[in-house]
């Protein structure tokens, strides 16, 4: 039952008014009482009504001509609340007349009070889902829209323009970036900021199913396809279709898989396992992967046919080290989150906190981030982010920069500006160049010490046209 349900009585008579009133509110609802319609539009431009209960014959303004007022009255809640209307039998075309025009019910007098709850509840019952669905629909698209993803960096504002480009057509695209820079996060913003967003957004970690059981998972199977196959499942192709399909790690997608993903994108058709005949999809693939595929496919892991196929739009999405600048929007707006989540009333993060932030080097990227201002809030007794909150790795970094480098020892901004995009390759070519000269080639420690993974690395290198240096793993 909906407890506390408030409900708008309006009725001219004054013994209908009683027993309305008295049935209601045993029932567990806040009852508000008007005499007249035109004494109900008074009292709805002061308060909000989950539901509002009518005699359909009023005098001046009857039943029908409150519902249209309602419906006209520019108030968000009021066009969309709920009407039932209370009739005789001589007025039922009336009511009929109403129900065309959007009231959720009419009563008959003499009505049977558990028929009126039982009526109640059923429309408030539908009132309610279909404001949770609207609601749902509005957090989505917030949540999601492309804008909200936090970065005012170059490398960032590229992203947003991929995106924007992208989301209202159904062309395939190919995400790149380490674990936790949020290349999900750029899928789902491609789905729930485009044209297919009323579409279902499904996500599949193609490295996390084994392999015996991937091909089952993408495209179903029937009823007696293989033991214990005891009904027929779509898969996620299936389930996806009218919308997108998200395939992280494809990377890691085993070869013969691989084939019967090129075909169901080529044709836009799949085969479940155990026959039957094929389905038609419409779905747009978006894939993400940490490897580079045009090495995979240069070392035969990955079919190269694929590989282009599913290559239409390349996103590259940088790791945090290479964006330090968007740390402090990201801060804020991760502590701006679980605030809210964990009732704290933070309203700032302290200076250090910010350089100490700066200073780390984040292997794990956003997702490291946010887990370290989630841990920095729940402890957080104040109303500042401060040191002490902040997990002992990070703690312990000196604050004068890393690897002891000072602020200063930069130098300061001339006055006629610099072209810091240019300095900043110029000066990661450098550390690359530095990291393999102190290693005497060998790229798996140069790697180690500019604190990346090998594959990153040698992607950098291969940027530069640096991979001809040395062959040495």
């Amino acid at each position: 039952m909906n407890k506390k349900a408030r409900i708008l009585v309006v009725d001219d008579e004054l013994s209908m008014r009683q027993i309305l009133n008295l049935l209601l509110t045993r029932n567990g609802y806040e009852v508000d009482i008007a005499v007249s319609a035109e004494a109900a539009l008074v009292k709805i431009k002061l308060n909000e009504y989950d539901l509002i209960l009518s005699d359909l014959n009023l005098p001046n303004l009857d039943g029908l001509a409150l519902m249209r007022s309602l419906r006209t009255s520019g108030s968000s809640w009021a066009v969309h609340v709920p009407v039932i209307l209370i009739t005789g039998y001589g007025t039922t075309a009336s009511a009929v007349e109403a129900m065309k025009e959007g009231a959720s019910d009419y009563i008959l007098k003499p009505f049977d009070n558990e028929e009126l709850l039982l009526n109640l509840e059923r429309t408030l019952s539908s009132s309610m889902l279909s404001k949770e669905n609207v609601e749902l629909r509005r957090e989505l698209n917030q949540k999601y829209w492309f804008e909200n993803l936090v970065g005012s960096s170059s490398a960032m504002i590229d992203v947003y323009s991929l995106i924007s480009r992208v989301k209202d057509t159904r062309i395939n695209c190919l995400v790149y970036g380490e674990s936790g820079t949020g290349k999900e996060l750029v899928a789902q913003s491609i789905h729930y900021s485009g044209m297919r967003r009323k579409g279902p957004f499904v996500a599949v970690n193609c490295g996390a199913i084994p392999e015996n059981l991937i091909e089952s998972e993408l495209f179903g199977y029937r009823k007696g396809a293989f033991t214990g196959a005891d009904r027929d499942k779509p898969g996620y192709f299936q389930v996806a279709s009218g919308g997108t399909l998200f395939l992280d790690e494809i990377g890691d997608m085993p070869p013969q898989t691989q084939v019967k993903v090129l075909r169901a994108l080529a044709e836009r058709k799949i085969s479940p396992l155990g026959g039957g005949g094929e389905i038609a999809v419409d779905i747009r693939v978006v894939a993400a992967s940490n490897k580079e595929l045009d090495v995979e496919v240069a070392e035969g892991r990955f079919r190269e046919d694929l590989y282009y196929r599913l290559n239409v739009i390349r996103i590259d999405l940088p790791p945090l080290r290479e964006r330090i600048g968007d740390i402090p929007l990201l801060a804020a707006h991760f502590v701006r989150e679980f605030s809210e989540e964990h009732r704290k009333r933070i309203a700032s993060i302290a200076p250090d906190v910010f350089e100490a932030l700066g200073n780390y080097s984040w292997p794990g990227n956003v997702r490291e981030l946010r887990n370290v201002i989630e841990g920095a809030v729940a402890l957080s007794d104040g109303e500042q982010i401060t040191m002490d909150s902040l997990p002992r790795n990070i703690q312990s970094i000196k604050l004068d920069g890393p690897e002891g480098q000072t602020g200063s020892s930069m130098g300061l901004l001339p006055d006629e500006g610099v072209r810091l995009d240019r300095m900043l390759l110029d000066m990661e070519r450098a550390y690359l160049q530095q990291a393999l000269d102190r290693t005497g080639g060998r790229k798996t420690e140069a790697a180690r010490l500019l604190g990346m993974s090998f594959r990153s690395f040698r992607y950098r290198l291969a940027k530069y046209g640096m991979d001809e240096v040395d062959s040495n793993p």
